[in-house]
């Protein structure tokens, strides 16, 4: 459905300048290009905003929505633009308002083991900051380099860490919050347990800018296990790598900090984009499991005892990353995936399906199936020890017509299996723009309704992050 809203004038552009000064709005096209677009790479996910603005606090984010508010602007957030469900792509034109210079680590409090930060630092640094002062940020989304903490909270990323230590939101103690009409709403902070009416930290964390916008971050940091360790196995047939999965979280009473997994395709990808050859580069899977620990001796017996049940599920060997140049040898190909995929096929999908790890084995021998079925050539990867897949449609040399004929049967049939299965369609990346006609078709309708409540309650003239999620009537 269209929404209805108002253009941005000159006046409106004068009233921004104003607010943030001159050189933080940016008018014209082609400036306004990098914003257009995430990393959804279809030309359908790319719209042009009328105005950026870069705010560089708590006050002029406030003073922005206000103006937007009372003139019926939308406004889309966004962090670094690394979202893969085009959530942080402005459909209705108005403003986009980039957190870019919201950077700041405000405090890391090692007392408690709280950092508090702006939403326009990078995942990385945060975790960088940590481990300098001995502690330890466990939230790793595989574009910890380049993406934002806000925009990790929005999407409540999971990452690669998150079989043990949970996706981001189960570290978010604290938000600052500005709603749609520019009051700034305050949650949570340095404390560890709170039941002081309806949980609203969690509900804002995943709301993907549709329900306020994230100006300040209180993080739960964590002792810093003293040592890590990275197996790798290849497998010379799928089954037997993903068949692994389950076995291992259920019958060798160890817990991994991270289970990944990557087919032949995203093998082959990862050595054509970082230009070397990779041992076992024939194999049919890679599974990459890590460990962490304060003891050595437990954590070698761990990994002897992971390594053996990796060769009694037939696999071809086992490589042991013990010191920080072999584990970045073993991480490096899955950490690259992305955008080795982009350099294979330049247009494809990556979905996002998760379901329970019992249920792995047989979902990713269905997607090789519809794979065929359609004559899509599809590369799997993801955080299998938590049932979260990136299936990843290419569409190589495809016409434009049966690329999009045939991606859309496919998901249409891949969503049924998930969620037959018990999973949902997305585990991570969120829902954006991408997903949410899939989303109205599958979500319990009471679940959606209640959604839309609490959208229409926030934000009654729906101007935060329209067209994401769900369209409201």
């Amino acid at each position: 459905m269209q929404m209805s809203y108002n253009r941005v004038s000159a006046e409106i552009v004068a009233e921004l300048t104003s607010i943030v000064g001159p050189r933080n709005v940016v008018v014209d096209p082609d400036q306004l290009y990098c914003y257009s677009y995430d990393e959804a790479t279809e030309s359908k996910w790319q719209h042009l905003p009328e105005v950026a603005v870069k705010p560089e606090n708590t006050q002029q984010v406030s003073r922005v929505m206000q103006l937007a508010n009372r003139e019926r602007i939308p406004v889309t957030p966004r962090g670094a633009g690394t979202g893969l469900a085009a959530g942080a792509v402005p459909f209705y034109g108005g403003i986009v308002l980039s957190l870019e210079r919201m950077n700041k680590i405000i405090e890391l409090d090692q007392a408690n083991m709280f950092m508090v930060v702006e939403p326009g630092v990078t995942t990385a640094e945060v975790q960088r900051c940590a481990q300098e002062a001995g502690l330890f940020y466990a939230g790793d989304p595989c574009s910890a380099d380049s993406s934002f903490i806000g925009g990790n909270i929005a999407t409540n990323a999971g990452g690669n860490k998150a079989i043990r230590y949970g996706v981001t939101g189960q570290h978010v103690f604290g938000l600052e919050v500005v709603l749609a009409n520019g009051e700034v709403l305050n949650l949570g902070g340095k404390i560890i347990k709170e039941v002081s009416g309806y949980n609203l930290i969690q509900l804002i964390t995943g709301s993907e800018g549709t329900l306020g916008i994230i100006t300040r971050i209180y993080l739960k940091l964590q002792p810093r296990p003293k040592f890590n360790g990275v197996i790798m196995a290849p497998f010379d047939s799928i089954p037997a790598a993903i068949q692994l999965v389950p076995k291992m979280i259920t019958e060798s009473g160890i817990v991994p900090t991270s289970i990944e997994f990557m087919d032949n395709v995203c093998i082959k990808a990862a050595e054509r984009f970082l230009e070397r050859q990779l041992m076992f580069n024939q194999a049919a899977a890679f599974v990459i499991i890590e460990l962490d620990g304060n003891s050595e001796v437990q954590l070698m017996t761990e990994m002897e005892m992971l390594a053996d049940q990796c060769y009694q599920n037939n696999a071809l060997d086992v490589l042991v990353g013990d010191n920080a140049s072999t584990r970045e040898r073993i991480w490096k190909p899955r950490r690259v995936l992305a955008e080795a995929l982009r350099v294979i096929s330049p247009v494809y999908s990556m979905e996002d399906i998760v379901v329970p790890i019992s249920q792995i084995p047989d979902t990713v021998l269905a997607i090789n199936k519809l794979s065929a079925k359609y004559g899509i050539r599809i590369a799997n990867f993801g955080h299998a020890g938590d049932g979260n897949i990136h299936t990843t449609l290419l569409k190589d040399n495809l016409t434009d017509q049966a690329w999009e004929e045939g991606k859309e049967k496919l998901l249409d049939e891949l969503y049924r299996e998930v969620y037959a299965r018990g999973g949902k369609i997305s585990g991570e990346h969120g829902i954006g723009a991408k997903r949410k006609d899939a989303l109205a078709r599958y979500v319990d309708p009471i679940a959606l309704q209640t959604m839309k409540a609490i959208k229409k309650a926030l934000d009654p003239n729906n101007i935060l992050n329209p067209g994401k999620i769900f369209d409201l009537e």
